[in-house]
């Protein structure tokens, strides 16, 4: 007796169609799976057997062989106890398997025969489409997570029971559907701070609002107390809306790490991760035992990755950023697996300028030394540093600021900006796959968006020459004097965009030579 069904497993942000073959034959007693399983899967055998006693299903008392193939790739997690339940019914012609050759099933049972969510559905929904399968049953509460994916039937099953009479036609479950836009309309965020709550710092705020335009990474340098923390955590308040291909693509990271609330299905808004500066390099980038999870600068595509105290962290966990925030992706290599993540994300950073906070400040006396000052600006290497389009200082707030009952800008009123802005590049990079702002262009887009006038190009020349910055920063100085034109909707870059941009580059040069 023999019978073949069809599951999947994932892979990194994708996933992989997984075949279930069963083989029921006399002999001993024995339930065995084969096809290179881990412990997760390895227990199956008992979570399937309880699910059949308690569920009233005749379990065969027969030597059974689970094969998941392809058998030369590890499957992990607790994904294949439907599949391999429903295996074994189809291969005693519980059912006619050959009606559901189009159907991928997923699942996790409990020892009393309901299904249990699992991580990554997004994912292996999509794949499943694009594979030409037409159904896929699945745990209810992963329903509405599959249900994004257009093309594809959805069917919620609540239990081991219920599938079996769905899959004998003797129960009629109506499939899942979700209204995509309903969800973006009802995900909206009401942002409870606001940029307004801010006095004073016109100039942070200003180069706030042009990294948001243009997705620039931005350090902030300042006394403590002077709002760095304020201002990075208003930055997702500048934000536009993630367009659906980004909230399908966000959203799957957050399922696949197995963090994606469950009333939530779609993230709508952009994530704002923050990780504390005792994280390790892995926890950063992505890894793990086994399976390899997503990092925070994944958990952060399309949105912010704030790095409060920069200088705190480890040197080597900060050194690893240098090749993510390049390509927009990281690549994580084991040995048995290499797994890419996306991670385009914006970094924003803040630090004191010296370890007691008051280097530079006219109303406090700094106690630090100057091979102190040293030591901690030098924990921030120069490549690093070279990968930051944005560096500003944020001085203390005096007390006429603070005590001022004038209102600064709203957040809303920036963001409209920032979406005009954002529009415009949106036109701009309508051909290019996975561009969607400035920061994301190469230098062969540079060079074909940025042309300067002859004021720009003599200006620019003078600045390189004279502060010593390397061809990246040439770069990056160009993407944001493109912001800065964009945000003014100005076709061309001119001489002043250009003197802006420098101006954020300069306090790596002044900074870190005075010690």
């Amino acid at each position: 007796m023999y019978s073949k069904l069809y599951s999947a497993a994932v892979d990194g942000i994708n996933a992989f169609i997984i075949e279930i073959e069963t083989h029921i034959d006399t002999g001993l007693p024995i339930f065995q799976v084969v096809g290179l399983p881990d412990a997760a899967v390895k227990e199956s055998r008992e979570r399937v057997t309880a699910a059949f006693k308690n569920t009233n299903l005749l379990f065969p008392t027969k030597k059974i062989t689970v094969n998941l193939a392809p058998a030369n790739i590890r499957k992990e997690g607790s994904g294949f106890d439907f599949p391999i339940a429903l295996g074994i019914l189809a291969a005693i012609d519980d059912y006619d398997a050959k009606k559901y050759e189009k159907t991928l099933f997923i699942g996790e049972l409990a020892l009393e025969g309901s299904l249990r969510p699992i991580h990554g559905v997004l994912a292996i929904t999509l794949q499943a489409m694009q594979d030409g399968f037409d159904r896929i049953l699945l745990p209810k509460d992963n329903a509405r997570e599959a249900a994004l994916v257009a093309g594809i039937e959805v069917i919620p099953i609540n239990n081991l029971g219920e599938a079996v009479q769905y899959l004998q036609e003797k129960l009629i479950i109506e499939p899942e559907i979700v209204d995509i836009k309903l969800l973006f309309e009802n995900g909206q965020v009401d942002h409870k701070i606001d940029m307004a709550d801010v006095r004073g710092q016109e100039n942070v705020k200003r180069a706030l609002e042009i990294a948001a335009a243009g997705g620039h990474n931005l350090l902030m340098i300042g006394p403590p107390g002077s709002g760095k923390t304020m201002l990075a955590k208003r930055l997702t308040t500048l934000l536009p809306q993630l367009s659906l291909e980004e909230a399908l693509e966000t959203t799957k990271i957050h399922s696949i790490a197995g963090i994606l609330p469950p009333d939530v299905p779609l993230l709508t808004s952009r994530p704002f991760r923050s990780p504390h500066h005792t994280i390790s390099d892995a926890a950063l980038l992505g890894g793990g035992n086994g399976y390899i999870r997503p990092g925070e600068i994944s958990l952060a595509h399309h949105g912010v990755l704030f790095l409060d105290e920069l200088p705190e962290f480890a040197r080597n966990v900060l050194e690893v950023l240098r090749q993510p925030l390049e390509d927009g992706n990281v690549a994580i290599s084991r040995v048995k697996q290499t797994v890419v993540y996306p991670a385009n994300f914006m970094m924003v950073c803040s630090m004191n300028p010296c370890p007691c906070g008051h280097f530079g400040d006219p109303t406090h006396a700094c106690t630090c030394s100057t091979t102190t000052i040293q030591k901690y600006a030098s924990k921030i290497s120069g490549p690093l540093l070279d990968r930051i389009d944005i560096h500003i200082e944020v001085p203390a707030v005096n007390y006429s600021e603070l005590s001022s009952k004038k209102a600064g800008e709203s957040s809303e009123t920036i963001r409209k900006r920032v979406i005009q802005a954002r529009n415009v590049q949106l036109e701009r990079f309508s051909g290019h796959k996975h561009i969607f702002k400035n920061s994301d262009m190469t230098s062969k887009m540079i060079r074909k968006y940025c042309e300067l006038d002859s004021p720009s190009q003599n200006l620019l020349k003078l600045a390189m020459d004279r502060l010593g910055l390397s061809a990246r920063a040439y770069d990056r100085i160009l993407k944001v004097a493109r912001t800065i034109a964009d945000l003014e909707q100005k076709e061309n870059i001119e001489a002043a965009h250009i003197s802006e941009a420098i101006q954020y580059r300069t306090l790596d040069r002044d900074y870190w030579n005075l010690h």
